[in-house]
C-alpha cells in the first residue's frame, strides 16, 4: 500500500512543480518590469540629463555691477556657459569672483531654465589714500587696490600715512584706525552740508599738529587740530557762510587753538592779517 501512494504522488509532481513556476513567474514579473522600467528611466536620465543639453547653463547672469563689467569677471570664472548646471562647483565659481579687488562680496545662485545668477555687491570707494602711491579704501577703512586712471574716480586723498608703518601696524591696527578716523571725517563734513560749500581734496593727518583739510577750488587750509571734531565743524559752518555773504574767501581758517578751543582765526584771501574772535590781529 505504501509503494502505491509514493507512485502516485510521483505521477503528480511534474505538474505541481509547473504551476509552482507560473505562481513565482506571476508574482516576481510586475517587480522585474519595475526594476527595467527604472533603469530605463535612469539611463534616459543620464543620457539627456548629464550628458544631454537638457541642464546644460545658457546664461550667466552678473547683477549689481556698476564699477565692473561682466566680461571681467567672466573672465575669471573657472563656470562658463555650456557646464552642466547641477555639476559645476558654484564656491569655487565665488571664490575665483573675489580675487578681482573690486568684489566685496558674491553669491551664485543656480536657476531654470539652466543658468547661474551671479549677485555681486562692489566696493564703495571712500578716498585715496598716499602710501607710496595712491590707493583706494573703501567706506569701512579696507584699502583694496592701486588707483588706476581707468578707475575714473574724483575723490579726496589721505595724506600723511607712511607705508611702512601701516604695514608694520596693521596687527594693531593703529594707522588703519587714524585712517577710519578721516573716513568719518568725510563723513561728518558731509552730513554737516558742508559739501556744497567747499567740497574736500585733501584730509592731511600729522600725529602732532592733528587734522588739516585742503577744500574748495582755491584749496581753502582748515586746520581743524585735535579733538571735539562735530563741534569745530559747526563753527566752520558758520564762519563760511559768513565769509560768502561778506564776498570773501578764506585762505587759512584756525580752529586748532588748544589753550582757546573756542576761538576761530581767519586769513583772508588778497588781504594781510588774521581775524579771529578778538578782532584783527598780525600774520
Amino acid at each position: 500500500m505504501a509503494r502505491g501512494r509514493n507512485r502516485r504522488t510521483a505521477a503528480r509532481q511534474p505538474g505541481e512543480t509547473t504551476r509552482r513556476l507560473r505562481r513565482a513567474v506571476a508574482l516576481l514579473l510586475p517587480t522585474l518590469v519595475t526594476l527595467a522600467a527604472i533603469s530605463g528611466a535612469g539611463w534616459a536620465t543620464w543620457a539627456y540629463g548629464v550628458r544631454g543639453d537638457l541642464l546644460r547653463i545658457r546664461e550667466v547672469r552678473y547683477l549689481g555691477l556698476s564699477q565692473l563689467k561682466a566680461s571681467a569677471l567672466a573672465e575669471l570664472s573657472p563656470v562658463r556657459p555650456g557646464d552642466h548646471l547641477l555639476l559645476s562647483d558654484t564656491e569655487a565659481m565665488a571664490r575665483a569672483l573675489r580675487r578681482n579687488p573690486w568684489v566685496a562680496t558674491v553669491e551664485v545662485h543656480r536657476r531654470l531654465p539652466p543658468a547661474l545668477e551671479v549677485v555681486v555687491t562692489e566696493r564703495q570707494a571712500a578716498a585715496l589714500v598716499e602710501l607710496g602711491g595712491l590707493y583706494l579704501v573703501d567706506t569701512a577703512g579696507q584699502v583694496y587696490k592701486r588707483a588706476a586712471p581707468g578707475d575714473g574716480l574724483d575723490l579726496p586723498i589721505v595724506t600723511g600715512l607712511e607705508r611702512e608703518a601701516f604695514e608694520a601696524r596693521r596687527d594693531d591696527g593703529g594707522e588703519e584706525l587714524r585712517l577710519r578716523s578721516a573716513l568719518g571725517l568725510l563723513g561728518r563734513w558731509r552730513e554737516a552740508g558742508l559739501e556744497r560749500r567747499a567740497a574736500v581734496s585733501e584730509v592731511h593727518l600729522d600725529p602732532v599738529l592733528g587734522t588739516t583739510i585742503y577744500a574748495g577750488d582755491e584749496g581753502m587750509e582748515i586746520r581743524l587740530g585735535q579733538g571735539d571734531l562735530p563741534r569745530k565743524l559747526e563753527r566752520l559752518d558758520v564762519l563760511l557762510a559768513r565769509l560768502e555773504t561778506d564776498g570773501v574767501q578764506g585762505e587759512v581758517i584756525h580752529l586748532d587753538n588748544r589753550r582757546h578751543p573756542d576761538w576761530v582765526a581767519v586769513r583772508v584771501k588778497g588781504r594781510t592779517g588774521v581775524v579771529d574772535g578778538r578782532g584783527p590781529r598780525g600774520p
